[in-house]
């Protein structure tokens, strides 16, 4: 997949301004500034829920129910490598590779799927209680959204819940897409606003938050759903980040404000 290098020596800085979702004047949440490094396309059709990288293969799994599927590609050129689809009535949700497994969630129906990362076949499935949302691995255990500002943990063999924090701040969040970053925090995606927390797992601090509302031009906006995929380039300080049927997937750099 070509990357569209933009002015990188420029780049681009997306301001968080209070009325655009990141808190009411209230809100003492510290700010993260979103720096484009680089822009890549995306495919419009896809119902992005989850996005995850592992080594050199990016992984994206869309929803939508009859339509959901996982898709494993190249991270340097976009070349397929495998694709699944999830069998109706089940609408797709986050995933996550932990070790010899991809997880994939649903989002009604309380199901996790286990997945062959290198072919995406199913293997198995685990029953869970409440909603799916997203999902991602952090060490000996994944890290759950449900839609609520609450994450719980699991076994990454298992899919057994092993416990649950919720957030100290930010108590109107609907924690989505997430990413286990490599300093130990998780970065979250608030639905459906254009908002981005970094939070402490362990405790459920709410360390920063990023307003993207700027990042997809209006002109692009027509058809285009919620933010809703992070992932980190593995190594940097990088992530990539898209929407749902959003065109664009855009690297970039958070950086205090």
């Amino acid at each position: 997949m070509e990357r569209n290098r933009r002015s990188l020596a420029i780049g681009v800085l997306v301001g968080l301004l209070l009325s655009s979702g990141c808190g009411s004047p209230e809100d003492t949440t510290p700010r993260m500034n979103i720096e484009v490094v680089s822009t890549r396309p995306h495919d419009p059709t896809a119902f992005t829920q989850g996005l995850e990288i592992d080594g050199d293969v990016l992984y994206e799994g869309t929803g939508l129910a009859g339509a959901s599927r996982v898709r494993a590609s190249r991270l340097a050129t976009g070349e397929e490598l495998a694709e699944a689809a999830l069998p109706a009535p089940y609408f797709g949700e986050g995933i996550t590779v932990a070790g010899a497994t991809l997880w994939q969630l649903t989002w009604h129906d309380g199901v996790a799927i286990a997945r062959d990362p290198a072919t995406l076949a199913e293997r198995g499935r685990v029953s869970y209680d409440g909603e799916g949302w997203g999902l991602c691995a952090m060490g000996e255990r994944l890290v759950m959204s449900d839609g609520t500002d609450r994450l719980s943990f699991r076994d990454p063999v298992t899919f057994a819940p092993v416990g649950s924090v919720e957030l100290t701040s930010r108590n109107d969040a609907r924690l989505n897409e997430l990413e286990c970053a490599s300093d130990g925090t998780v970065y979250a995606n608030d639905w459906p606003t254009d908002t981005i927390l970094r939070i402490e797992p362990d405790s459920g601090t709410v360390l920063a938050a990023a307003d993207a509302a700027g990042l997809l031009p209006a002109t692009a906006r027509a058809g285009a759903d919620a933010l809703n995929g992070i992932a980190q380039l593995p190594g940097t300080d990088r992530f990539l980040i898209t929407g749902k049927n959003w065109p664009t997937i855009f690297e970039v750099r958070f950086t205090p404000a």
